[in-house]
């Protein structure tokens, strides 16, 4: 039996550390606070009990709830990864329920994590020591979870320290805060910042001197827990702001890609500031029959060209090519046709050279780029694709006089919107909280209309930006009503990212003049 106590960070899911992550991997029970994110809850092992204890930092009696679950579920022979907000030791019962192990006899791990105070300033471009920021650095614990103010600081000696002050607070010691050290001699003109929801894509950060940010508080009727910063180092964060100048930043995106293929499009949306919802309309599953595949895998050398028009496609064809007979080298003398650059980049990783990359996904492009370097005529094809693609490509290369086999590598299943754990799109998009909608593949905007329904589909989407990869499934979104804001000149996935970059940095140059 075992319990780490991991420290999960300020709020952002990839500031835990990478032996928190581990010891998170590990635990067969993981008992967190309410504000730990979803996105590091679903690094836990499948099947992992989860347990949410609600609030950072508890009182007394609810703590001591808490330390018996620890010491019960211990005592089952679970590893038990207790999950705390920010770090465990900072401004938290951390150490309370290691006490209380140790007590009992149970083994614990203690993994630090990041404080609030420390990664909230510095998502805000405050950095909370600089060359003549002054020689102490002081934090201050400001808020207990239950409105009351502590009153054992003694705001005359701290109010008169040279350096930075560093409080976490809720709204009501915030102000408190703010004006005791005012009252207590703190110049009015001192920088300060008070940064709320730090390291989230909710993150706010308001500025100015002492006296400017009591007045703002007192105005905006706030009621979220801030981290105040004091000192003149905060002065510096009109030169150093980088986590809320990234040109998404404040913009949620809906990525509806298969989950096995989301990452590289979340990944490049959040490096841009951008807060994804991952909500996959559809998955990529094997053919209910192998039997076309594996026959066109074993016949493999017999095609003059094989034209692959999915990264999809390309994954299948080889999984099965290498568990027959044969492997790689039977497409030695083989042409290979990949349409798009991720299917190249796919083909190029498995060790393939690809002959033929087509300006356009569209049949024509297709028909003509092969022309351009064969006879048409005569030529025998393979055509691996979905089970729900078109065969107007096959079609094209018919009417040319080429012998086109075509068989199904995958199928596209639409997926269940409504299993646990999905976000409910349908609510968001009507209360607008949605900016964009991406859209990476025509089975995946069918998929869409399918679940929403096509009236209601076409409705919520009519007052949202859509991003589509490319024309085919831009024409799938025209087909269903919806219409297409945004798609990149190239079809693919950073092409799409830049694409909707560009497309919110114009519009901000145009509200600017």
């Amino acid at each position: 039996m075992l319990v780490y106590i991991i420290g999960a960070g300020p709020g952002d899911p990839g500031l835990i550390t990478v032996r928190g992550m581990r010891c998170l991997a590990a635990a067969d029970v993981v008992i967190h606070d309410h504000v730990v994110p979803a996105k590091l809850l679903a690094h836990a092992r499948p099947g992992a009990e989860k347990i949410d204890v609600g609030g950072a930092a508890p009182q007394t009696m609810e703590q001591d709830a808490i330390s018996l679950l620890l010491v019960e579920k211990a005592r089952e022979g679970k590893i038990v990864a207790r999950l705390k907000w920010g770090d465990p030791f900072v401004f938290d019962r951390g150490a309370s329920e290691a006490l209380f192990l140790h007590e009992q006899g149970v083994r614990f791990e203690v993994v630090p994590g990041v404080p609030a105070g420390i990664a909230g300033p510095t998502y805000a471009g405050v950095p909370i020591t600089y060359p003549g920021g002054g020689d102490t650095l002081t934090f201050v614990w400001g808020h207990d979870g239950h409105g009351k103010t502590r009153s054992a600081v003694d705001w005359r000696c701290l109010a008169h320290l040279d350096g930075t002050i560093v409080c976490h607070a809720g709204p009501e010691q915030l102000e408190h805060t703010i004006a005791s050290l005012l009252s207590h001699g703190r110049p009015a003109e001192e920088s300060a910042a008070v940064i709320y929801d730090g390291t989230l894509s909710s993150q706010h950060t308001v500025d100015g001197s002492l006296e400017e940010l009591a007045r703002k508080i007192k105005q905006s009727n706030e009621r979220r827990s801030a981290i105040l910063v004091v000192g003149r180092v905060a002065a510096l964060r009109a030169h150093l702001r980088w986590f809320d100048a990234r040109p998404l930043f404040g913009k949620r995106v809906l990525v509806t890609r298969p989950r096995d293929q989301a990452p590289e499009l979340v990944d490049r949306l959040e490096a841009v500031g951008a807060d994804t919802v991952v909500a996959p309309m559809i998955r990529i599953a094997p053919p209910d029959d192998y039997g076309p595949l594996d026959d066109a895998c074993a016949r493999a050398a017999s095609f003059d060209w094989i034209v692959f028009t999915s990264a999809n496609a390309v994954d299948a064809f080889i999984e099965r090519l290498v568990a027959g007979p044969e492997d790689l080298r039977a497409l030695k003398v083989v042409k290979l046709c990949a349409v798009g650059p991720r299917t190249a980049e796919r083909l190029a990783r498995a060790g393939l050279k690809v002959d033929l990359v087509p300006a356009e996904y569209r049949a024509e492009a297709v028909l003509r780029a092969i022309s351009e370097v064969a006879e048409v005529r005569g030529l025998n094809v393979l055509l691996p694709h979905a089970d729900i693609g078109r065969e107007i490509i096959a079609d094209a290369l018919r009417k040319q006089g080429a012998e086109v086999s075509v068989v199904v590598a995958y199928r596209t299943v639409a997926e269940d919107p409504e299993r646990e754990g999905q976000p409910d799109v349908y609510r968001m998009l009507l209360e607008r909280s949605i900016d964009v909608v991406t859209f990476t593949s025509a089975s995946a905007v069918r998929s869409f209309v399918r679940v929403l329904g096509a009236e209601p589909a076409a409705d919520l989407l009519r007052g949202t930006i859509v991003a589509s990869i490319g024309p085919l499934t831009a024409e799938a979104a025209a087909q269903c009503n919806v219409a297409t804001t945004i798609m990149p000149a190239e079809y693919t996935v950073p092409a799409l990212v830049a694409a909707i970059v560009r497309y919110f940095e114009t519009e901000k140059a145009l509200v600017r003049e």
